[in-house]
C-alpha cells in the first residue's frame, strides 16, 4: 500500500481541520510508517525524497511542501552500512540518497543489549542502497558484530532520542 498525499488532498486536510478546530490525525499506523519507510529505502517511490531522524519521517514532494510523519514510540530506525573501502559521513539517514559500499551483500549479524540478551542473530543483505535498515528498541545502548566473508567488525550504538539513524562507521577487516 503506497502513501501518498497529493498536495490538493493535504490542503483539504487542513481546510477540515481548521473549519473543525481539531488536530491532524497520526497518519496510518505503527506497521504503515514501516512499509511507507521500506518504500522509500528501497527505491520504490521515486518522485520524492525522504530522509528519518529519531523521531520523524520527513517527505519532501517535488513541489518542496514538507510532510512530516511521526515514528513509533517504542521503536527506533537505524540504516547500517558496512564498508571495506569506501564510506560518507551521516547523521539522519537519507532514505532516498545515502549510498553504501556493499550494494545486495550478505551478513551475519549479531546484536546483543548491554545486559548480554540477543536482539538480533540473522543473515541480513543490504539493498541497492547498500544499507540494511532494523527497528529496534528505543532507549538503548548495544553491542554488534557484523561477519562478512571473512572480514569482520565490533561496534557499539544507541537508540536515545539525540543519536542518528545512519551509521556508516563499521569498517569490516
Amino acid at each position: 500500500m503506497k502513501f501518498k498525499l497529493s498536495l490538493s488532498m493535504l490542503l483539504a486536510s487542513v481546510l477540515l481541520v481548521a473549519c473543525s478546530n481539531e488536530s491532524i490525525p497520526e497518519e496510518g499506523s505503527t506497521e504503515d510508517i514501516k512499509e511507507l519507510v521500506h518504500e522509500y529505502s528501497v527505491g520504490e517511490i521515486k518522485d520524492e525524497t525522504a530522509s528519518i531522524t529519531s523521531e520523524e519521517l520527513i517527505v519532501t514532494n517535488s513541489d518542496e511542501s514538507e510532510i512530516i510523519y511521526s515514528l513509533p514510540e517504542d521503536e527506533f530506525f537505524v540504516s547500517i552500512a558496512p564498508f571495506i573501502n569506501e564510506t560518507h559521513p551521516c547523521t539522519n539517514h537519507s532514505l532516498t540518497g545515502c549510498q553504501g559500499e556493499m550494494v545486495e551483500e550478505e551478513f551475519d549479524v549479531y546484536i546483543e543489549d548491554m545486559e548480554g540478551n540477543t536482539v538480533l542473530e540473522d543473515t541480513l543483505t543490504t539493498e541497492k542502497n547498500g544499507f540494511f535498515d532494523l527497528w529496534l528498541p528505543r532507549d538503548k545502548t548495544y553491542h554488534i558484530t557484523i561477519n562478512h566473508n571473512g572480514k569482520k567488525v565490533k561496534s557499539e550504538f544507541s537508540t536515545f532520542k539525540q543519536d542518528g539513524t545512519c551509521i556508516t562507521t563499521m569498517q569490516l577487516t
